[in-house]
């Protein structure tokens, strides 16, 4: 172990950097660093300039690891690197105790937990542990990592690219329905919040809370911050988690008269929610999101701006995520705090669990009352205006991922993959300067026909890479198609597509037809994804049962089964006592009450599954995420 002991305070300014087990006291003028052997008392001591050379030679070395590892290169190439970390760090740490050897399973994977490294390439099969096999996913694509903020997620440059595909598509769609983007502060008064009394009961603990507006050190530590005592706020601030009250509070000055109305704002944002259990993109404390807010004259006018704004979002999962969505109203006790009405969208994934992956609120005259927000009409009068509010998240992702990735890593629809199409060339053998030149100009030309038609292409010509490393890579990416082209193939005048999914051959393709033919098949495999999804959709949706055989099949249904028992179209007398009993008895929830078959009336004539009294509507249950 270490000992440090400093006597002056540390500016907070200044970057310290401290190892792992140093402890920090304020004793004496000079810094002395004692290193003790965890076995035989005081082996070595080092001196402040010693352990200050040996930090900077650690720091070089960890970013020459991460360097060679986001270049892709393999485990052989960097194990020597490591080595010499390790060796580096043992300077400054004592002997870690010996571990228990780990049972090894399939492929090199570590049996029994999620405690995987980095560097464990397996990825747990979605039979083996649903759960687990998410994560794994989405930490060999890339696309995130755990943060030092429990609950909290990073969203890596993949992951990201991902995000911004599906907000500008997104973006596009909203505008269309004349809505206009704003943004609104991150803190919202605590006031604000009790102004409607169902919206504060409803977020209330799942807020984080701001009281006071600086730190300062201890009295008994310097080195120790805390919240200082005579900093605290008039009144506490609550980080957002969501924009609804603070929004309202704007549209009393901007709104008037019915001249002002409708008003449709949207924002794109980030929130926070405390959260218990988390998993990245479906349920993290801070996640990223597009809220938008509107304002009308009419009952009517809100509520038809509400089922509009579902049906954006339904047709966004459909066309850009290739996910089918069921679209109905959520029961009472399931709707957004202060409500009159909850639409959503359910999107069930791989293992029968619903997810739901958008919502609109006809919020009614909650807020216009509850923030004195008033109109004068044509006729004078003076009324409170009617509101909605809408949105989507990061968990759309998520959603995605658990609709069509498999065991091989993330699967990605065309119209949502930040690159839909890898270039790997085979190089010419090395004295073949006249091979290399064509098969330069051939790659060039392809490139150039993809990108002219709006593909998003890569080339990977990592030469320090063997070719396989990079076709794993790139399928653990869920990138649609790879496209390969060597001497050999520019000599024939071709290229060989191998797809991700869809087709299971490689098939070779004429250079001048490659870049049409690319445009016509991702079209084709968008097409596909979107079909199984909705073959997947129909399939584990059960219909007809009775509610003893669903809680036969849902009792034991858990997140890490796959697959798993799937939802249930079931007759339904909605009654929030029974929809209770449901929920302790087999931990299903009602899901919604789809648009689509209680159009149709398909409970007229049907007995509730649960009470048997005369159903009024068809419902949804199932296991969610």
């Amino acid at each position: 172990m270490f000992m440090l002991q400093l006597t002056s305070r540390i500016p907070l300014a200044r970057s310290f950097i401290i190892p792992r087990g140093i402890s920090i006291s304020q004793s004496r003028p000079k810094c002395q660093i004692t290193r003790f052997s965890g076995v035989s008392g005081l082996a070595s001591q080092l001196t402040n300039d010693e352990v200050a050379q040996i930090e900077g030679q650690i720091k070089s070395k960890g970013d020459e690891i991460r360097a060679l590892k986001d270049s892709g290169a393999d485990k052989a190439t960097v194990k020597p690197f490591v080595e010499e970390l390790l060796s580096l760090k043992a300077k400054l740490e004592p002997p870690a105790e010996p571990k228990k050897k780990q049972e090894v399973g399939k492929k090199g994977g570590k049996k029994g937990g999620n405690n995987k490294s980095d560097d464990d390439d397996y990825i747990t099969p979605r039979e083996t542990d649903y759960s687990t096999w998410y994560s794994d996913v989405i930490r060999h694509s890339a696309m995130a990592e755990s943060s030092p903020t429990r609950g909290a997620m990073i969203i890596k440059p993949w992951g990201m690219s991902i995000w911004e595909l599906l907000r500008e598509d997104m973006d596009k769609r909203i505008k269309n329905e004349d809505v206009e983007n704003c943004y609104f502060p991150l803190l919202i008064p605590m006031s604000f919040l009790t102004k409607e009394a169902e919206h504060v009961e409803g977020f209330a603990k799942e807020c984080a809370v701001v009281t006071h507006h600086r730190l300062t050190g201890s009295p008994d530590d310097p080195t120790n911050l805390i919240a200082d005592p005579a900093a605290e706020l008039e009144e506490p601030l609550i980080i957002r988690p969501t924009s609804e009250t603070i929004i309202w509070n704007s549209f009393r000055k901007w709104i008037t008269s019915h001249r002002d109305l409708p008003l449709k704002i949207n924002q794109w944002a980030n929130v926070l929610r405390w959260e218990l259990r988390t998993r990245p993109f479906l349920r993290t404390s801070e996640f990223l999101w597009q809220e938008g807010h509107t304002a009308h004259a009419t009952a009517e006018g809100a509520s038809e701006d509400a089922v509009k704004m579902i049906g954006v979002y339904e047709d966004f999962c459909s066309d850009m995520l290739a996910m089918p969505t069921i679209t109905g109203k959520k029961s009472p006790s399931e709707r957004f705090a202060g409500a009159e009405e909850t639409y959503t969208i359910e999107a069930m994934m791989q293992n029968g669990w619903c997810l739901q992956s958008g919502t609109s609120h006809d919020l009614g005259q909650s807020f216009g009352k509850a923030f004195d927000v008033t109109f004068q009409a044509s006729d004078s009068s003076i009324s409170p205006v009617y509101g909605t509010s809408w949105g989507v998240t990061t968990r759309l992702i998520g959603a995605m991922i658990m609709t069509h990735s498999d065991d091989s890593g993330l699967v990605l629809p065309p119209k949502i993959a930040p690159k839909q199409v890898v270039i790997v060339p085979i190089p010419a053998k090395k004295n073949d300067e006249e091979g290399a030149e064509k098969l330069k100009a051939s790659l060039d030309s392809l490139v150039k026909g993809l990108t002219e038609r709006g593909v998003r292409v890569k080339v990977d010509d990592r030469d320090y890479l063997r070719n396989g490393a990079k076709y794993f890579e790139w399928e653990r990416k869920g990138v649609p198609l790879r496209i390969e082209i060597g001497p050999r193939d520019v000599k024939n005048d071709v290229c060989v597509f191998k797809w991700r999914k869809w087709k299971e051959d490689k098939e070779s393709v004429r250079l001048e037809d490659a870049a049409d033919k690319v445009v016509e098949e991702l079209e084709q495999y968008q097409e596909y994804l979107l079909d199984n999804a909705r073959a997947r959709l129909a399939g584990g949706t059960r219909l007809d049962v009775t509610y003893d055989e669903m809680k036969s099949l849902l009792v034991n249904d858990e997140a890490s089964q796959y697959p798993g028992a799937g939802l249930f179209l079931v007759p339904w007398k909605c009654d929030a006592a029974n929809e209770e009993k449901i929920k302790e008895e087999c931990k299903a929830t009602l899901r919604c009450y789809p648009k689509d078959v209680n159009d149709m009336k398909m409970f007229e004539g049907k007995k509730c599954f649960f009470s048997g009294e005369p159903a009024d509507r068809m419902a949804l249950f199932g296991r969610a995420f």
